[in-house]
């Protein structure tokens, strides 16, 4: 029997701050990982969106919505793979590029 939790969505929303001169790095970051998720099985929605530029700092909101748990953490896993594959460091990356993060899962209420 599967509980309502186990085919509840999950929600990944991750905020990005940046000096406007690490803007295209970031992006292009953005935009390997947004092609990584796109070809996951359950991934139903995957943004990446851009709040108007303020006083030399670019803003990035991510948002991937997962079909439930069980696929996120399939896909996090996944991807931390990819990570370890190409040697690629994200907490490294985010600050060798000055970025200010806020990354969170939620569930819909």
């Amino acid at each position: 029997m599967t509980s309502d939790t186990d085919s509840r969505p999950i929600y990944r929303v991750d905020r990005f701050e940046v000096p406007l001169e690490a803007r295209d790095v970031l992006l292009e970051r953005l935009n390997v990982i947004r092609g990584l998720l796109q070809n996951i099985e359950g991934c139903r929605q995957n943004l990446v969106l851009e709040q108007p530029t303020r006083e030399g700092t670019a803003t990035f909101v991510t948002f991937v919505e997962w079909q439930n748990e069980e696929v996120f953490l399939a896909a996090k896993a996944r991807i931390a793979d990819e990570y370890r594959k190409s040697a690629f460091d994200p907490q490294a990356f985010l600050q060798q590029i000055g970025a200010k993060a806020d990354m969170a899962n939620m569930n819909a209420v």
